[in-house]
């Protein structure tokens, strides 16, 4: 069996990456984990040097407390169908 080589292009990674195609994905699936969360959390996005990012956090005092002892956040990437990365 003949051995297969690639070389990845960083360069296009990279762009693909940033893209507003990608930023659109993440931006869904931020929503997705918003939504599932409740009341009282926000998303705001960003395209950082290499990668686009998607943040979720508690918008106000009484979400951030919900999210410390309930983990909320945690459970809403679960049930948006999303997974934690390490």
């Amino acid at each position: 069996m003949a051995e297969t080589r690639f070389e990845l292009n960083l360069q296009g990674l990279n762009k693909l990456m940033k893209s507003p195609e990608m930023q659109a994905v993440l931006d869904e699936a931020g929503e997705r984990v918003r939504q599932a969360a409740g009341d009282g959390y926000a998303t705001s996005s960003r395209t950082g040097r290499f990668i686009g990012f998607c943040n979720i956090y508690p918008e106000d005092s009484k979400a951030a407390k919900d999210n410390s002892a309930n983990n909320t956040l945690l459970k809403a990437l679960s049930v948006a169908g999303l997974r934690m990365s390490k």
